[in-house]
C-alpha cells in the first residue's frame, strides 16, 4: 500500500449509487493533477485528503491511483479555504459568501464557522437568517460524513446517507446498528435487501427472529406493489424462503408470532394481509352497505320535467342510455357509471349535475390526479379538486376529513376511478356522510390502479351497486381515429392504421429498437412541433410499456433530454443528470410536500448554493433538497401504468415484441386513450397482434367483490 497526499482540485465523475468517484488532486511536487478513483463519494472540491491505495494503469485513462482509504483534512491555507467552502459544500455558502467571509477571516476561517458562528454576521450580505442557515449546514454536514464513513465500512451507497441522517439525526449511527431493519420500514428507497446487507454486516444472525420479520413484511409489501391487497400462505412462505435462504419452518414460527403482535391479519387459512390494507378493505365493503341503506338528503320529483328544461336550456339531446344515467344517479345512493371515449361520459356526468343542482343539492367533484381534476373543472364548469384536498390531507396528522369530520355535501362525484386504490377508497369513505348520494364514473377497460386493489372492477363485477355503461359512440366522436380505434383494441379487433393527412392517429412500422429511438427523436424535436404548432415538451408525452432497454423509460428520457433540452444549468444524483427546464415526475406520494405519484411538473429552478431544486406542478411550485431527487424522476418518456389519468396533445409510443411480457390488451387501450389530439404508434403489427390477442386481465388478490356479496346477504 503506498499513500497520497493532495488537494481535491476536480470531481470528474461520481456515482450516487455506489459511491464510486473519480477526482484529480494536486500533489506537492508534481505539475500534472494526479487521478484518483475509488469509494470517495463524500469528498469536497478544497479538501486536503490523505490517502492510501496503490497505482494502477487504465489503457483507456492513463496512471490512477486506486483508493482503499481516505481521510479528508480541512485546508490550511486561504486559497484552500476559500475553495472548500466555495464548493457548495455548505448551503448559504457558493463562491460570492465564501470570498467575502474568507477575505474577512482568513486562516480563522473553519475555526469562526465552527466555534463562533455567530460572527459571520460581521461579513458584508450575510444576515442572521443565513448564518442559521451556515451553523445547521455545517454541522449536519459533519454528522453525515460520519454516517457515509460508517455506511461505506459496510458497503452500503452513500446515497442514502443523507436520507438516513435526516430521519434519524444524530442518532442514525446507533439507530442502524440497533436494528438495520428499521431503514426498509422507516425510509423510502431502502429496501429490505440493503437493510439485511447491513445487517449481515454487523452481525445479525441469519435466523433471527427480526430478520424473519423483516424478509415477511418486505415480500408483503413487494406483493402490495403488484397491485395485491393479500398474498396466499404459500405464495408469502415461498418467496420469503427463497429470499432468506431459510427454513420455512422459521418463517411459520415467525408468523405466529407476527399475528399475535398484530404486525400482520390472517384471513381465513391462506391469506395474509398488511393492517392497513385488510382494515381499508373490510371498510370500503361496510361504508358502501351504510352509504346504500341510508336515506336520500331530499326527495326527487319531477325528474322528467328537470331533464327536458335542462336540454332545452342547453340545446341538447341526451340518448336513452344517457337519460337511464341520469334517472339512475337520482334514484340511487350509489352508483357508477362507466363507459369508454367518445360514449359521453362528461356530457352525462355534466347533465347529472344539472338535474341534481336543480334539486339544491350540494355537489363535490373530485379526482385522484391534478391533472385529471383540472380536466373534470374545465369540463363541467364547476370546482373539482383532488382526493387529497377534498379530504384535506394536513401531515404529519393525515386527512382531517373523516368520521367526526365528514365533507359537507349531498352529492359527491369522483372521476376516473379506476386509478383509485384501495386505501385511498377507504379513506375517501370514511369522510362521505352516510345521507350522501355517490357517483363514481370511469372506465373498467382501462389498467387497474398502480396501488393495491381493482376497485372500480371489484364493486361493477359485485352487483351490488347500480352500473349504467355507456355504449354508443357520438357522431363527433366517430370522426376521431383515436376514438374508434380504442374502441377496437377494447374488443380485440386491429385498429384501423392507415393515416391521412386529415386522421390523428398514426403508425410508422419500424422493427429496429435503435431506428425507432431515432424516429420518437425526430418527431417529438421537430416533425410533431413543426406541424401542430405545439411545445415539445409539454404538449407531446412518449409512452411505452418498460422502464429498461434500448425503448425503454430510462433510455428515451436520456435521448429526448439532450433533445429537446439545452439549457447547461444542471445538478447530477443517482447518475441522473437534472436540468433547469426538465419535465419531470413525482414517483410517490410525498404528503408533506401536496404532491402525488404520477404528477408531472417542470424544473423551474436550481439553486447550487441552497442546494435546492424548483418544481412547478399546475398551480403550485414544489422545494425539493438535492437528496430528494430520488422521489423524481425525468418524464419526457413514461411507462403507460404511470400515465393513467393524464391527458396528452400528442402522445408518440413505441409498441414492440421485445415488449412481449408487457403486451396487453388493456396496456394498448390505456396507451391510445391517453392522446386528445394525436395519435402515434410506431413498431410492429406483430407486436399490436400479440397485444390484442392477450386479453388476460391480470387477476388482483383482493377480496372487496366477495365482501360486496357477501354484505348484500346480510
Amino acid at each position: 500500500m503506498e499513500k497520497l497526499n493532495g488537494i481535491v482540485e476536480r470531481i470528474t465523475y461520481v456515482n450516487e449509487e455506489n459511491g464510486f468517484s473519480v477526482i484529480k488532486i494536486k500533489v506537492k511536487g508534481q505539475s500534472e493533477l494526479v487521478t484518483v478513483v475509488g469509494n470517495i463519494a463524500f469528498v469536497n472540491i478544497g479538501a486536503v485528503v490523505e490517502l492510501e491505495g496503490e497505482w494502477s494503469f487504465n489503457s483507456k485513462y492513463g496512471q490512477q491511483f486506486k483508493v482503499n482509504s481516505c481521510v479528508e483534512k480541512i485546508p490550511a491555507t486561504v486559497a484552500g479555504i476559500e475553495r472548500y467552502l466555495g464548493s457548495g459544500l455548505i448551503k448559504g455558502i457558493g463562491p460570492v459568501n465564501a470570498k467575502r467571509i474568507v477575505k474577512k477571516f482568513k486562516e480563522d476561517t473553519i475555526q469562526i464557522i465552527e466555534e463562533e458562528p455567530e460572527r459571520l454576521s460581521e461579513v458584508e450580505g450575510i444576515g442572521p437568517k443565513r448564518v442559521e442557515m451556515i451553523k445547521d449546514a455545517w454541522l449536519e454536514q459533519k454528522e453525515i460524513k460520519n454516517v457515509m464513513l460508517f455506511l461505506q465500512e459496510h458497503e452500503v451507497s452513500v446515497a442514502y446517507a443523507v436520507k438516513i441522517y435526516k430521519t434519524y439525526g444524530n442518532a442514525s449511527i446507533s439507530v442502524v446498528k440497533e436494528n438495520p431493519y428499521r431503514l426498509a420500514d422507516d425510509i423510502w428507497g431502502i429496501g429490505f435487501k440493503i437493510a439485511d446487507k447491513i445487517a449481515t454486516k454487523l452481525g445479525f444472525e441469519q435466523n433471527s427472529y427480526v430478520r424473519c420479520r423483516a424478509g415477511l413484511i418486505y415480500v408483503l409489501n413487494q406483493v402490495a406493489n403488484e397491485g395485491h391487497c393479500f398474498a396466499f400462505r404459500e405464495q408469502l412462505l415461498q418467496e420469503a424462503v427463497e429470499m432468506l435462504e431459510i427454513e420455512q419452518v422459521l418463517l411459520e414460527k415467525a408468523l405466529e408470532d407476527m399475528l399475535k403482535e398484530e404486525i400482520i391479519v390472517q384471513e381465513g387459512e391462506d391469506k395474509f394481509y398488511l393492517p392497513s390494507f385488510y382494515y381499508s378493505e373490510v371498510g370500503v365493503a361496510k361504508r358502501i352497505k351504510e352509504i346504500m341503506v341510508t336515506k336520500k338528503p331530499f326527495a326527487f320529483s319531477n325528474i322528467e320535467t328537470i331533464i327536458k328544461e335542462i336540454q332545452r336550456e342547453n340545446n341538447i339531446v341526451y340518448d336513452q342510455v344517457q337519460l337511464e344515467a341520469i334517472k339512475v344517479a337520482c334514484d340511487s345512493k350509489f352508483m357508477v357509471l362507466t363507459g369508454g371515449p367518445g360514449t359521453g361520459k362528461t356530457t352525462t356526468t355534466l347533465a347529472i349535475i344539472r338535474v341534481l343542482e336543480k334539486m339544491q343539492a350540494k355537489i363535490l367533484l373530485a379526482a385522484p390526479t391534478g391533472r385529471a381534476a383540472k380536466r373534470l373543472s374545465e369540463a363541467t364548469g364547476r370546482e373539482a379538486r383532488t382526493l387529497h384536498r377534498l379530504l384535506e390531507y394536513k401531515p404529519p396528522h393525515g386527512y382531517e376529513k373523516d368520521f367526526g369530520n365528514p365533507l359537507d355535501g349531498d352529492v359527491l362525484i369522483v372521476d376516473e376511478m379506476s386509478m383509485v386504490d384501495i386505501v385511498l377508497m377507504y379513506n375517501l369513505l370514511k369522510a362521505v356522510p352516510n345521507k350522501a348520494m355517490v357517483v363514481l364514473v370511469g372506465d373498467m377497460d382501462q389498467l387497474p390502479s398502480v396501488g393495491p386493489g381493482n376497485v372500480l372492477r371489484d364493486i361493477i363485477n359485485s352487483g351490488v351497486v347500480k352500473v349504467v355503461k355507456l355504449t354508443r359512440i357520438f357522431r363527433q366522436a366517430q370522426g376521431s381515429r383515436i376514438i374508434t380505434n380504442a374502441h377496437k383494441i377494447n374488443k380485440g379487433h386491429f385498429p384501423y392504421l392507415k393515416g391521412g393527412r386529415k386522421s390523428d392517429f398514426f403508425f410508422i412500422e419500424e422493427s429496429e429498437p435503435l431506428s425507432i429511438v431515432e424516429q420518437i427523436k425526430g418527431l417529438c424535436a421537430h416533425r410533431l412541433p413543426t406541424y401542430y404548432a405545439v411545445d415539445p415538451i409539454d404538449d407531446i408525452q412518449v409512452l411505452t410499456p418498460m422502464q429498461r432497454g434500448v425503448i425503454g423509460v430510462r433510455n428515451l428520457n436520456e435521448v429526448l433530454q439532450e433533445a429537446l433540452n439545452p439549457a447547461k444549468t444542471q445538478v447530477t444524483y443517482g447518475g441522473i443528470k437534472y436540468k433547469l427546464n426538465d419535465k419531470v415526475m413525482q414517483i410517490k406520494n410525498n404528503y408533506d410536500k401536496n404532491i402525488f405519484n404520477g404528477d408531472i411538473g417542470r424544473i423551474v429552478a436550481l439553486d447550487q448554493e441552497e442546494k435546492k431544486v424548483l418544481v412547478r406542478f399546475d398551480q403550485q411550485v414544489v422545494n425539493y433538497d438535492v437528496a430528494e431527487l430520488d422521489e423524481v424522476v425525468l418524464a419526457y418518456a413514461t411507462t403507460i401504468h404511470k400515465s393513467q389519468g393524464s391527458e396528452f396533445k400528442i402522445v408518440v409510443a413505441p409498441i414492440v415484441t421485445q415488449h412481449f411480457i408487457m403486451l396487453q390488451r388493456n396496456l394498448l387501450y390505456t396507451c391510445v386513450t391517453r392522446a386528445k389530439k394525436v395519435m402515434v404508434l410506431l413498431g410492429t403489427k406483430k407486436a399490436l397482434a400479440i397485444a390484442l390477442k392477450n386479453n388476460k386481465v391480470e387477476l388482483r388478490n383482493t377480496m372487496l367483490e366477495a365482501r360486496l356479496t357477501e354484505q348484500e346477504k346480510v
